[in-house]
């Protein structure tokens, strides 16, 4: 393995998911093709080819892909880092970005047309200038932008967490906290204040931000707005949209835009 920064890529059919693990080195994370899903433990990231997730050494995560998708990692050791993001921070992925990490995962690889072994390649001293001039023009491509997570904080109650779950499956679900407590014999103030004690908000505003969550999958693929809203249980894409602009502060097409 070639010292610096390293690149690896990891084809993901549907359902594949790395489990909640951590790195030594920093990583920027990227879906060079489909969607990925970047959790932390405060936080779920949304990653269509047009944004990759620095995500700091040490950090939990778990990544995952609900269809087939190629994710490209960048690993980059600390000692290396180009800036002192201690927190995921979303990335804006532009079409060079994206040539420049393949460059540089060739670079790394023999028998890759750009290889240091390749017939014709390059010797190891202008493989070596080659990889610092991309490792710089990485670090200059590395630009932050404003990118709201949607956090949904789940309930532990046995009660609200049944809830919860059964809302998680079907976000377009419209039962109200009072069906809900008919469903499983509670009263509907019981339910309400379980909800404000465990996720820290109101059980509306909680369903809210499930909803949204559920909605960025599909966004992300570019599924039509009008269909989102439907199956994740609004009746009209405008009501969808005020909801998502008012917790993101961005349109559904603003926050996956190339340049926002």
């Amino acid at each position: 393995m070639p010292d610096g920064i390293v690149v690896a890529t990891f084809p993901m059919p549907g359902g594949a998911v790395f489990r909640w693990h951590t790195h030594m080195d920093h990583q920027l994370a990227w879906a060079a093709s489909g969607v990925l899903t970047v959790l932390t433990e405060g936080a779920t990231w949304v990653l269509p080819p047009t944004r990759a997730l620095w995500i700091p050494a040490g950090l939990p995560h778990e990544t995952g892909a609900a269809s087939v998708a190629t994710m490209r990692s960048v690993y980059i050791p600390p000692d290396l880092a180009p800036v002192s993001w201690t927190v995921p921070t979303p990335i804006a992925a532009s079409p060079l970005l994206g040539e420049l990490i393949g460059y540089l995962g060739d670079l790394a690889t023999p028998s890759a047309p750009n290889g240091p072994n390749a017939p014709g390649g390059p010797s190891a001293p202008q493989t070596a200038r080659r990889r610092a001039h991309a490792e710089a023009l990485l670090a200059d491509l590395l630009e932050p932008v404003p990118l709201a997570a949607i956090d949904v904080p789940f309930p532990t109650g046995p009660l609200v967490a049944a809830i919860a779950g059964a809302l998680r499956d079907d976000p377009a679900d419209q039962r109200t906290l009072a069906d809900w407590g008919r469903e499983v014999g509670a009263s509907e103030r019981t339910l309400a204040r379980a909800f404000v004690a465990q996720t820290r908000m109101p059980f509306g505003r909680w369903r809210t931000l499930l909803r949204l969550q559920a909605a960025l999958p599909p966004l992300a693929r570019g599924e039509p707005v009008a269909r989102v809203a439907h199956r994740v249980g609004y009746q009209t894409p405008s009501a969808f949209v005020a909801a998502f602009r008012r917790e993101t502060g961005l349109t559904p097409a603003s926050y996956f835009a190339r340049t926002p």
